[in-house]
């Protein structure tokens, strides 16, 4: 964490801001601030992790001259509405994945980060949990070889109701969007450069969202990945990552602390551990924070928007949009 103190708030009192007030705790900190659609689960949560004030408004947050930091988890087609007022305002934003629904939400949030010289990134755990970290210096060593192929598992096993966020269309529901994303930023961590090439299958929901999808991806230097997504069907998380020399596997990756390297040659294996999946928010906590001071950026938004345009490309071809799109 930074030496200096800054005043975080929390749009939206679900999970993710639960867990973001523990990560705070943890830290030797506590949210300044949180603002909800609803006032009273916004009064219950202050209440829950001793927060010192709760906007009877949501605009509210973004007008508060002592907030630095918000951090935003509301439903992903809520995001840029939020975003815009937010940056405009000149706050921090942390947003929480997928950070908005597509390539063109994105370019704006950022423009107006630029304009008003302030600290945009997603809450992509991947980007922050330090096993990444340590992977790619290993991969950067050389000993490995060139990457040749990544192969990306994620299925969910979501109740088959049509009107839960995860199949809500009006909610921006759907796999690419909930799940995807995870797997196409590993794939982006992994990559020396960003895919130029992706095809893909799709099936609907009765919803309209997608339920299951495969994907192919590869790039100018010859990397490939496939991808296998479902919200109905449940799958290991579990990432490859095949290189010349040797392949390394990763397990609930979203949230990895655990890598297992086996090399190629003669099979033997090298375990390396780092980081706490449970300690993921507080990695993010202090990427962030050393951002908005200044000591460097490890927020990797160049990453966020590549996978948002693979995500935007992909929906446009499966003629899929959200009713904000329309």
């Amino acid at each position: 964490m930074t030496e200096k103190h800054y005043n975080w708030a929390t749009l939206g009192t679900g999970v993710i801001a639960n867990e973001l007030a523990q990560a705070l705790q943890a830290c030797g900190q506590t949210l300044y601030s949180v603002a909800n659609r609803t006032y009273d689960k916004g009064l219950a949560f202050a209440n829950k992790y001793g927060i010192e004030k709760v906007y009877e408004r949501i605009d509210e947050v973004f007008e508060d001259p002592e907030v630095d930091i918000i951090y935003i988890s509301t439903p992903h087609n809520t995001h840029i509405p939020f975003l815009r007022k937010a940056l405009a305002n000149g706050k921090h934003v942390l947003c929480e994945k997928s950070i908005t629904l597509n390539s063109d939400e994105l370019q704006e949030a950022i423009d107006l980060a630029e304009k008003n010289h302030v600290v945009l990134a997603e809450a992509m755990t991947i980007f922050h949990m330090p096993i990444y970290r340590q992977l790619k210096s290993l991969v950067d060593s050389g000993n490995f070889g060139p990457l040749k192929m990544i192969q990306m598992n994620f299925g969910s096993y979501k109740e088959y109701d049509m009107t839960n966020r995860f199949f809500n269309r009006d909610l921006a529901g759907g796999a690419l969007l909930d799940i995807g994303v995870y797997a196409l930023s590993c794939i982006r961590w992994f990559m020396s450069e960003s895919p130029n090439q992706v095809s893909s299958q799709v099936t609907f929901a009765p919803s309209g969202v997608d339920e299951q999808v495969g994907i192919l991806l590869s790039n100018s230097a010859g990397e490939m990945a496939t991808v296998s997504l479902s919200l109905h069907a449940k799958q290991p998380k579990r990432a490859t990552i095949a290189y010349d020399k040797a392949y390394i596997e990763l397990f609930e990756y979203p949230r990895g602390q655990e890598a297992v390297i086996t090399y190629t040659e003669d099979g033997h294996q090298e375990v390396i551990k780092s980081g706490q999946t449970q300690d993921a928010l507080q990695y993010e906590v202090a990427d962030m924070e050393e951002a908005v001071a200044g000591l460097g950026n490890h927020m990797y938004l160049d990453y966020t928007k590549d996978v948002m345009t693979i995500m935007t490309q992909l929906r446009k071809e499966w003629k899929f949009t959200y009713p904000e799109e329309e």
